[in-house]
């Protein structure tokens, strides 16, 4: 099997990255230049995690402090459940971050990717008692597929490790989009395209809804799907499962491709 060499900070070779868990830097590199570019980063805040290929306890994160535009392959700090950085690095983990992936990661093993955003339409309808509404087609992806976690602050907070285990009640066992409350939106997959998709997805959902909000402050009556045609298109998604999650990934590395290379790095 072909291998990555990763180099320390004296220019020694410390390890060699494995080629199928390169496969992931590069498709989790991708992902967060992708969210730059579609619009839903937020500064160096927020992450995106991916687990490393046959370890259960390791995952891979974003250095604190690199922009998501600027997101390598070999850049990306590989950790394990207890927070550690497992390779030389001059960058830390974001410690809300950590929180927030090692739960999920760690509650769910069906679960091999996050990802975390702070976008307006996201928290603009996190904020909102009633959630994400159904409104639109798109919205019905999620139709009691949507789980909701209260805010309790910053997820990095002293105590903040007993927050894990409500974030993965909350979760559940099946759903894989959350709203954090207060705070911003999550999804999450069995691969790094189906939680991208989710996300895409779900901040579209909700950006539809915001606009719908302000058309209403204008006088204009909201036209909610039906409970019957709701209970249909829930059914529909139940049973077209995943099969479709990976559709369109290697277009989004074309374009990226096409765009800055880098990200392969």
């Amino acid at each position: 099997m072909l291998a990555t060499p990763v180099f320390g900070k004296d220019g020694r070779m410390t390890r060699e990255i494995p080629e199928d868990e390169m496969k992931v830097r590069i498709d989790l590199a991708a992902c967060y230049r992708l969210v730059d570019f579609y619009g839903m980063a937020d500064l160096i805040g927020t992450h995106i995690s991916a687990r490393v290929p046959g370890k259960d306890d390791e995952f891979l994160l974003n250095p604190y402090g690199v922009y998501f535009e600027e997101m390598t392959a070999s850049s990306l700090l590989r950790v394990n459940m207890d927070g550690e950085v497992l390779d030389e690095s001059n960058y830390s983990i974001n410690a809300a971050g950590f929180t927030i992936h090692s739960a999920i990661l760690g509650g769910r093993p069906d679960i091999n990717c996050a990802l975390h955003t702070h976008t307006t339409a996201g928290m603009a309808v996190s904020a909102m008692e009633e959630g994400l509404l159904p409104l639109t087609q798109t919205s019905m992806q999620f139709y009691k597929r949507l789980s909701y976690h209260a805010y309790e602050g910053v997820a990095s907070r002293d105590g903040a490790e007993a927050e894990c285990a409500r974030l993965q009640e909350d979760l559940g066992t099946k759903n894989k989009a959350m709203v954090l409350r207060n705070h911003g939106l999550l999804t999450c997959g069995a691969n790094i395209a189906e939680a991208f998709l989710g996300i895409k997805r779900l901040e579209h959902a909700c950006e539809v809804q915001m606009h719908a909000m302000a058309m209403r402050g204008e006088g204009q009556t909201l036209k909610l799907i039906d409970d019957e045609v709701c209970e249909e298109m829930y059914q529909t998604y139940e049973n077209r499962g995943t099969q479709r999650s990976d559709l369109g990934w290697a277009g989004h590395l074309r374009r990226l491709d096409r765009m800055d290379s880098t990200y392969r790095n």
